[in-house]
């Protein structure tokens, strides 16, 4: 924005730095690194579309999120209803595939690695915690530290998860998500019009005592009975992936958990951030070792 204001004015200038149109031409990298990426992604989808198109109605296909896209609102879809004469059941194009992809990765890429740094930071800062957590995986696994985990296993594993669910109350990855007024409201005492933009302070709302007992507190133990947050936002447009998310760091909790023993390097260090949108671990040094051994 500072960029954008500082090329449409030639009086008055902005003091913050130009960022993406300054002189390391770095909106110019961006614009490359993004057509290639988006190559890559149409390259991946056509050869999908094709394998898809060639394969014989009767033959099961693959059950991934690409081909679940493209096959949407098709013949191959489990819910197409030929008798639907309706413009918006036409199936997807290209660039509306790879918007999903790209989503997809983007959303649950970054998310995921950063809720894991946090969880381990408040792990070994809460070591009655970490107990209970390595009790519930041992009582699991009955110290099996390489078979795969199973449904049944995630399901056994409450207190796991609920760590996951604490640690994204007191830490959001993501601090604020935006909605639009459909029609005129009343908010914090002022009136809006419809098509405001309203931004949503998750901070705000995940540390507010009317809603959590003692809610500085890291205290997973809340979560073992019935409760809520919007980490993944609401309604309609809440996150389509919060699911496999959730899945992904329980298991990812087991696989690192049940086998090591992980440590800060400097339990004294604060924790290393900087956010936007999205709050970003950029350092946490860790001492990695095997589980009654010395990692190598």
């Amino acid at each position: 924005m500072a960029g954008y204001f500082n090329e449409l004015n030639d009086n008055e200038k902005t003091e913050r730095p130009s960022a993406l149109v300054d002189e390391t031409n770095k909106s110019d990298d961006m614009k490359k690194n993004l057509k290639f990426l988006n190559q890559k992604f149409d390259s991946i989808i056509k050869k999908r579309r094709q394998e898809i198109e060639n394969s014989p109605l009767d033959k099961p296909l693959s059950n991934d999120m690409l081909t679940s896209v493209i096959i949407a609102n098709t013949p191959r879809d489990i819910n197409y209803d030929r008798n639907v004469n309706d413009r918006s059941m036409r199936s997807m194009r290209y660039l509306e595939i790879r918007g999903i992809i790209f989503d997809g990765i983007v959303a649950g890429t970054d998310t995921t690695a950063n809720t894991i740094s946090y969880i381990i930071y408040y792990l070994v800062h809460n070591p009655d915690i970490k107990k209970k957590m390595m009790d519930e995986i041992d009582k699991v696994f009955r110290d099996d530290k390489t078979r795969p985990i199973t449904e049944n296993d995630i399901h056994n594993l409450k207190y796991c998860e609920a760590i996951v669910k604490e640690v994204s109350r007191i830490f959001p990855v993501l601090n604020t998500f935006r909605r639009s007024l459909e029609k005129p409201e009343g908010l914090a005492g002022y009136q809006w019009p419809a098509n405001t933009s309203i931004r949503v302070s998750i901070d705000a709302i995940h540390y507010n005592s009317e809603y959590w007992d003692e809610p500085e507190k890291f205290n997973p133990d809340r979560w073992m009975v019935e409760n809520s947050f919007i980490t993944f936002g609401g309604g309609l447009r809440i996150c389509p992936g919060r699911k496999l998310a959730m899945i992904e760091l329980v298991c990812l909790m087991v696989l690192i958990f049940r086998k090591y023993e992980i440590d800060l390097a400097n339990k004294e260090a604060p924790l290393k951030t900087v956010s936007s949108v999205m709050t970003i671990c950029t350092e946490l040094l860790v001492e990695i070792r095997l589980r009654n051994k010395i990692f190598v």
